[in-house]
């Protein structure tokens, strides 16, 4: 199995050092950037995904999708389009159901924000809010029912506005269990990078046997 790791928005494909550094996979492991997967098209979410999209058809074998955040809906909205070229998902913070007000007040905030606070963050400030914009209304309920692979749900336990929607989700998918990481906060690879190495060390080697 290949295993592919998502950054999220604000991170970079480095962001998955300091977990990788404790993980045990047995397979190659692969670090997409995202911007790199748009190759020059218009920063929104329908181009990203279809670069992502064609990044994973690249592969002739089922890959094990672990993404954080933006990564986690990118590795989500796959599966559940092709079932058959994933072996297992990892969703970390996760949402199948864009929550409009908040990135609306986000992107508020990101408005305001200086174009120095999005340096090393991969997408610029200009970049970021219209990539946000284009999530508005991302909807992956109707699709759910397509995943059926082992899929461990993570979410960090000071993450409390993703708490809702990783038990939702969980109650949603057929094969999937929920696991909250103490200490930790939205982007979990940066705030406990060898605790989330151990859960999804455990998560994989589970399904080897």
């Amino acid at each position: 199995m290949r295993y592919v790791f998502i950054h999220g928005l604000g991170q970079t494909a480095s962001s998955w050092d300091d977990t990788l550094s404790y993980m045990n996979c047995q397979g190659e492991v692969y670090c997409p950037e995202l911007l790199s997967l748009l190759r020059g098209s218009k920063v929104e979410y329908g181009s990203l995904y279809k670069g992502f999209f064609e990044y994973c058809g690249g592969f002739d074998e089922p890959l094990a999708l672990c993404g954080l955040s933006l990564g986690a809906v990118l590795a989500l909205n796959y599966a559940a389009d092709n079932p058959g070229k994933v072996g297992a998902l990892a969703l970390i913070a996760p949402q199948y159901k864009t929550p409009g007000l908040e990135l609306r007040l986000q992107n508020i905030a990101f408005k305001l924000a200086p174009r120095s606070a999005f340096q090393g963050m991969g997408f610029e400030k200009k970049e970021t809010i219209r990539l946000m914009d284009s999530m508005i209304g991302l909807d992956l309920t109707d699709k759910l029912e397509n995943i059926s692979v082992p899929t461990l749900i993570i979410c960090g336990e000071n993450d409390k506005p993703n708490k809702k929607a990783a038990e939702e989700l969980g109650s949603r998918l057929k094969n999937s269990r929920l696991e909250f990481i103490d200490g930790a906060g939205h982007a979990v690879n940066a705030d406990a990078p060898k605790k989330l190495a151990e859960t999804l060390n455990a998560f994989y080697a589970a399904l080897q046997k």
